[in-house]
C-alpha cells in the first residue's frame, strides 16, 4: 500500500530523554572507542560521541510511522525501509546530565525509482528550547508507491562538496567483531530486528543480520576524530554521507580519508570485499 504526501509537514510527538553518563559511556563502549572524553568521569562531565544523537532520534523515527499518510503501509512494506543518507548538525556537545527533547518532522516525500523517498528533519533541544543538534535524514521505502504530488516544505542545507579529487587517500582498517550489531543495539538503545534477529533478517531478503548504518558511520567518525582532530570530538560541527552497502560480521572495514578542504574531511568506508558501505562522507570541524 502507498505512502501519502499528506504526511509532509506533520510532526511527531516530542520525546524527552535524560542523558546520563552510563548511556554516553555505553555508546562509546559499543564502538570500542576508548576516548577518555566519553569515559573518564573522574576528569569531569563526560560528553557524548558525535554520532550519539542517533540514539535520541530513533524513538521519534518510529513515531513517524504513525503519522497520517503512513497508515496504509503494511508491516512487510515497513520492513523494506532503509536509511539512505544522513546529515547531522551539532551546535554543541551533548553532556551527561542533559535533558533533551527530540521531535521528527516529515519535510519531503516523493516517488523515485527504488520506491518512496522520505526526507525527515529531526530536532533536539535542551530545557531552554535551544537547538542542540539537527539531522536531515533520507529514508527509502523500497517498492512502495507514493500517492499525491511530490511535496516539500523545506529544502535542506547544501552538503559540503569536495573540490580537489587528486589527493591520495589515507587508509585505516576498522575491525568489526562478530557480535557488533548486538552490542551496538543494546548500547545505543536502537532496536531493529534485522540487526540482531537472523530469522527476521533472512525473511527481509538479507543474507544475514547486518550492522546498523549508523554504527558504520560512527566507527568511521571515531577514527577521524582520533587521526585528524587530536582526539577532540568537541571540534565536530557537522557530519554525514550516504549508506550504500551492507556490512556483515565479522569483517574488516577500510576507512578512506580522501582529503581535508576548508575544515571539512571527506571520506568513505569500504567493506571487506571492496564495496562502498558509506559514500560521500563528510565531517566538518572547527
Amino acid at each position: 500500500m502507498p505512502l501519502n504526501t499528506a504526511m509532509v509537514g506533520a510532526s511527531t510527538a516530542a520525546i524527552t530523554h535524560d542523558v546520563d553518563a552510563r548511556w554516553i559511556m555505553a555508546y562509546a563502549a559499543g564502538l570500542a572507542d576508548q576516548n577518555p572524553r566519553y569515559l573518564n568521569t573522574q576528569a569531569g562531565i563526560v560528553i557524548a560521541h558525535p554520532v550519539f544523537p542517533v540514539c535520541l532520534e530513533w524513538p521519534v523515527i518510529l513515531g513517524s510511522r504513525h503519522l497520517p499518510g503512513y497508515e496504509s503501509v503494511t508491516p512487510a512494506e515497513g520492513a523494506r525501509g532503509v536509511h539512505a543518507a544522513h546529515d547531522l548538525h551539532l551546535y554543541r556537545p551533548i553532556r551527561a546530565g542533559d535533558r533533551l527533547t527530540t521531535q521528527a518532522t516529515v519535510i519531503g516525500l516523493q516517488q523515485i525509482k527504488p520506491g518512496a523517498a522520505q526526507l525527515t528533519r529531526l530536532d533536539t533541544v535542551d530545557t531552554e528550547g535551544k537547538l542542540v543538534c539537527r539531522t536531515y535524514q533520507l529514508g527509502i521505502s523500497r517498492n512502495v508507491e507514493v500517492v499525491g504530488a511530490p511535496a516539500t516544505v523545506e529544502v535542506p542545507p547544501e552538503l559540503p562538496q569536495r573540490l580537489n579529487a587528486a589527493s591520495k587517500p589515507r587508509r585505516f582498517p576498522i575491525p568489526v567483531m562478530a557480535g557488533a550489531a548486538h552490542v551496538y543495539t543494546e548500547c545505543a538503545r536502537i532496536w531493529n530486528p534485522i540487526h540482531t534477529d537472523r530469522k527476521v533478517a533472512l525473511a527481509a531478503g538479507l543474507p544475514d543480520i547486518i550492522l546498523h548504518g549508523t554504527a558504520t558511520m560512527a566507527l568511521a567518525v571515531t577514527r577521524l576524530v582520533d587521526e585528524c582532530l587530536g582526539g577532540d570530538p568537541t571540534r565536530v560541527r557537522r557530519l554525514g554521507g550516504r549508506f550504500t552497502a551492507m556490512v556483515l560480521m565479522p569483517s574488516t572495514l577500510t576507512l578512506e580519508i580522501l582529503g581535508d578542504e576548508g575544515g571539512t574531511l571527506f571520506f568513505s568506508v569500504l567493506t571487506q570485499d571492496g564495496q562502498s558501505a558509506f559514500s560521500q562522507g563528510f565531517l566538518s570541524y572547527q
